[in-house]
């Protein structure tokens, strides 16, 4: 695809003298801004990349630093997470502890998984085990190489779309 520089609107300011000191004129810069326009006839979708709230998490969960994370990481960082819990000392956290949780490591409280498919007992609270078994299952989704490790590239989500955009053929 050929794409085509086309100068906005809002670069058409030019170079002129401001104010004087000391004999020498102080300029304002010409500020260029350029739009990218494809070439006629051409459409192409926004591309987003994202990151899952969980993916984000178990990208925090890499223990040694080399930018790769493990099961065994991913489970060590979960059970530190989980400790910091509010009445985890239980061995159980009850879903509102399990919001506060959510909002610290997964970045807000309504973020998924929820509770209700962490809890797989359906008892109104969350465990170790059942918060690392759904992890698990995080990983094994993410692990596109099925090598067992995630490195950053399958932590991402490429979307060919703008999430909030209409369909395609659909534009206003």
């Amino acid at each position: 695809m050929r794409m085509q520089l086309r100068p906005s609107i809002a670069s058409t300011a030019m170079a002129m003298p401001a104010c004087c000191c000391h004999d020498r004129p102080m300029l304002i810069p010409l500020i260029l801004a350029l739009q990218v326009v494809p070439s006629a006839g051409v459409a192409q979708p926004p591309a987003t990349i994202f990151a899952e709230p969980a993916a984000m998490l178990v990208a925090a969960c890499d223990g040694d630093r080399d930018a790769r994370v493990t099961r065994p990481e991913l489970d060590t960082c979960l059970a530190r997470s989980f400790a910091g819990a509010e009445g985890s000392t239980t061995g159980k956290i009850g879903y509102i502890a399990y919001a506060d949780w959510s909002l610290k490591w997964l970045g807000d409280r309504n973020a998924l998984p929820s509770p209700f498919e962490v809890d797989r007992d359906g008892d109104n609270a969350i465990t170790l085990a059942e918060l690392q078994a759904r992890f698990a299952q995080f990983f094994l989704r993410f692990d596109r190489n099925r090598d067992g490790v995630l490195v950053r590239e399958e932590l991402l989500t490429i979307r060919s779309f703008a999430p909030n955009a209409p369909p395609r053929g659909k534009r206003r």
